[in-house]
């Protein structure tokens, strides 16, 4: 996504859609692109969007065949959306965020094994089976989840976030043309519509 978000030179004008307050979602990758922060990354790391302030650390539950499914207590959620106070989560390949700053709300957690480090920085493995590192949390205009609500037939985290897009009224469909406008402009090879 980085790859191609530079090809293109997306950089610039997803940068402005999220300084503009409108609401973003970012699922698994999506989260790791909305953090100001990420470790764990390949060396040279990847171009972020940022906005969103935690530290993420990518493939943080380990590779392709460790994905898993897990029980997430959602209460914020619930209480918002109603449904059970549990969702079941699908977690590929998937990040976790391991710090968020004062303005972030975290809406789910999930326990590590005591094997696994939730300190990037540290080479040993965490001594509390106690330990949790967060999975979904929202800042502003931001929604970010490290699992995959779209491949389950809950929608709550769709309706979260259509309420947030909701939240921001009428203004959102202009302004999101004016910031597709200026990324055409900066593209000689794309047609501008007006």
């Amino acid at each position: 996504m980085a790859k191609l978000a530079e090809y293109h030179n997306l950089f610039p004008a997803l940068r402005e859609f999220v300084k503009m307050g409108k609401p973003v979602w970012g699922t698994c990758a999506g989260l790791i692109f909305l953090a100001n922060k990420a470790t764990g990354q390949k060396s040279g790391g990847q171009e972020l969007i940022g906005g969103l302030d935690c530290t993420v650390h990518r493939n943080f539950f380990g590779s392709q065949i460790q994905s898993f499914e897990a029980e997430l207590p959602i209460p914020q959620i619930a209480d918002k959306e109603g449904g059970p106070p549990t969702f079941r989560a699908v977690f590929i390949r998937a990040p976790a965020i391991l710090e968020v700053g004062p303005e972030v709300v975290v809406l789910a957690d999930i326990p590590v094994s005591s094997s696994k480090t939730v300190n990037p920085e540290s080479t040993e493995g965490s001594t509390s089976s106690e330990e949790k590192v967060i999975v979904a949390v929202k800042q502003g205009n931001l929604l970010a989840t490290a699992f995959h609500p779209e491949l389950t037939a809950d929608t709550r985290w769709h309706s979260y976030f259509l309420k947030m897009v909701d939240e921001v009224g009428e203004g959102a469909s202009s302004s999101i043309c004016a910031v597709g406008q200026e990324f055409q402009k900066s593209r000689t090879d794309l047609p501008v519509y007006q």
